[in-house]
């Protein structure tokens, strides 16, 4: 039966089906990673990314398929995770700006849709790459523009973009040498082909595909909403505002005549009652996140606007206290950023691992996300954690490559004058913020510290969870990888000879300081052996050992 149209309810099934086929096949793509490394994560990105934004759409019950669109666009931004996940939500996001003001759509408006994301994502992407996402995108884009008039049936007209994504997908080993020489497809592109099957799924009214790709693993079930903060080891009476209250707020007219709604001054009107404030909304409806002491207030004020709607509200001392008893990292004094004074500047960092976390800390973070491989924070919480520090102008510092426009989105939707390090790795993070000079200004410190990176030598040992080829190197599954910046220098099957050959392959003798941080599965016999290499090698190079306590990454160093 031919179907001419895409009306709310059959674009809602659209977003449902295509999260649910990216959800059931979101371990497929996070083993297309390039690296064989055990942290390769773009299909958890766009996964937890994509369920951010069905959620949100789910919660849209007008009849009005724009608005829907705009809804799950607006839970792709927040959600957003890693760089897949931001240039998902960007898509996205040029595509429901396409259409908000449709009841209903037809091939042509999918297609203009389809090319305005590709238009927003490229924008996004301050150096686009082609064999990716984007390209898969844009390909599929370009032939739905040509399509769009030659077929009435939306589910005929998809099938063909869906057709011409997945022939994009199999050119980006083409476009990509690392793709070719390690014999698999761009991951996020293909992320992008699953989701795009769920939705001509839904057109069709057929179930999703069986046995397409492989099913999840545990890895996609690390999905926290929302990334806990490390700050400041703080005890549970110095808990300020006790109650993490998040809602919406569905705007009524009847109540928006009495009292108009304007989204400064009503954020404003709510940095009164606490803190970790984040406010975003659209001409339906208002979501909310603050730390209060007095939830009952915020809810009142917030009514006068309209009825509210999903709302949770948890009390954090009493979650301290369990986390406690559960041998949670907050088990020491308290420092500094338990403190609500408001200073000049303000530090939110990225780290895995509790004793990193502590290591920024001292060297005076204010907000250390626990994230990184594996774990990449959303737009989100990001947004919250710059919220928490108690000043206006704000330096995040991402540490990972794949947080990093994720911190750019959270810079620009924060209030806050918030400036992004581009550090790719921890060790870049420490010397950042250890650069960091009181004194100067802002744009003084943004340069000083982006400059502090580059005389830092980043070093990781990991290990490889299959078979492959990279860079000329064979590569066997459970082999120890030794990689310098964003380079596999080191293979070998031994871990003590691996990181004996990386610190090699490091440290030169015009170098000072070599820092180690040790993982949390290294015994103390390890630690011994690496210390004993290089006191007895390097005699010229001070060494600093700390215990990072990082998954996955037995080693990781730095050299200065």
């Amino acid at each position: 039966m031919t179907k001419n149209t895409i009306d709310v309810n059959t674009f809602q099934d659209m977003l449902i089906h295509g999260g649910s086929h990216l959800a059931n096949n979101a371990d497929t793509v996070d083993a297309l990673n390039v690296f064989p490394v055990p942290d390769g994560d773009t299909g958890t990105n766009m996964n937890l990314t994509m369920s951010s934004g069905v959620q949100e759409a789910k919660r849209q019950d007008a009849a009005h398929a724009g608005k829907v669109a705009t809804s799950f666009a607006r839970g792709l931004l927040m959600g957003a995770r890693g760089n897949s996940g931001v240039i998902l939500s960007q898509l996205f996001r040029g595509f429901a700006k396409q259409l908000e003001k449709k009841e209903s759509f037809h091939s042509e408006d999918v297609a203009a849709a389809l090319q305005a994301g590709v238009d927003a994502a490229y924008k996004a992407v301050m150096k686009p790459v082609e064999g990716t996402i984007l390209t898969v995108a844009k390909d599929a884009a370009k032939h739905a523009m040509n399509e769009k008039d030659k077929h009435s049936d939306v589910a005929t007209f998809f099938a063909s973009v869906v057709d011409a994504a997945q022939a994009s997908l199999e050119r980006t080993p083409s476009l990509l040498p690392v793709l070719k020489e390690v014999g698999v497809v761009d991951s996020g592109g293909q992320g992008l082909v699953i989701i795009y099957e769920g939705f001509l799924a839904a057109l069709k009214g057929e179930a999703l595909p069986e046995n397409a790709y492989t099913k999840p693993t545990m890895k996609d079930l690390i999905k926290a909403e929302h990334h806990k903060s490390h700050q400041g080891f703080m005890r549970t009476e110095d808990i300020t505002y006790g109650y993490c209250t998040e809602f919406m707020v569905k705007f009524e007219e009847d109540k928006l005549k009495k009292t108009p709604f304007d989204e400064e001054q009503y954020r404003d009107a709510l940095a009164d009652y606490g803190d970790s404030l984040l406010v975003v909304s659209d001409e339906d409806l208002v979501k909310v996140h603050v730390h209060t002491e007095t939830p009952g207030d915020v809810l009142s004020l917030s009514q006068k606007y309209g009825n509210l709607i999903n709302m949770k509200i948890e009390n954090m001392r009493e979650q301290h206290r369990e986390a406690i008893k559960n041998d949670a990292p907050e088990t020491n004094a308290s420092t500094e950023s338990e403190t609500k004074e408001e200073k000049p500047f303000g530090f939110v960092t990225v780290a895995m691992g509790d004793g990193i976390a502590e290591l920024f800390t001292s060297i005076g973070a204010d907000v250390v996300i626990q994230g990184g491989q594996t774990m990449n924070p959303s737009t989100e919480a990001l947004v919250e954690a710059i919220a928490q520090v108690p000043s206006e102008t704000v330096f995040v510092v991402p540490n990972n490559s794949n947080i990093m426009m994720t911190a750019k989105q959270a810079a620009e939707l924060s209030k806050k004058a918030v400036y992004v390090i581009p550090t790719k790795t921890v060790p870049q993070g420490l010397s950042a913020i250890m650069a960091f000079m009181p004194d100067k200004t802002v744009e003084q410190n943004e340069k000083h510290m982006t400059e502090a990176i580059k005389h830092v030598k980043s070093g990781q040992l990991t290990y490889a969870v299959r078979d492959t080829s990279i860079d000329g190197k064979a590569i066997q599954k459970g082999d120890f990888m030794g990689i310098l910046e964003s380079d596999i220098v080191i293979v070998n099957s031994d871990k003590q000879q691996a990181i004996q050959e990386l610190i090699k392959e490091m440290v030169k003798e015009d170098d000072e300081l070599l820092t180690l941080l040790i993982g949390e599965d290294v015994s103390d016999e390890e630690k011994q052996k690496v210390t004993e290499f290089i006191q007895n090698e390097f005699e010229h190079v001070e060494l600093e050992i700390h215990r990072g306590g990082q998954p996955l990454y037995p080693f990781l160093l730095a050299v200065e």
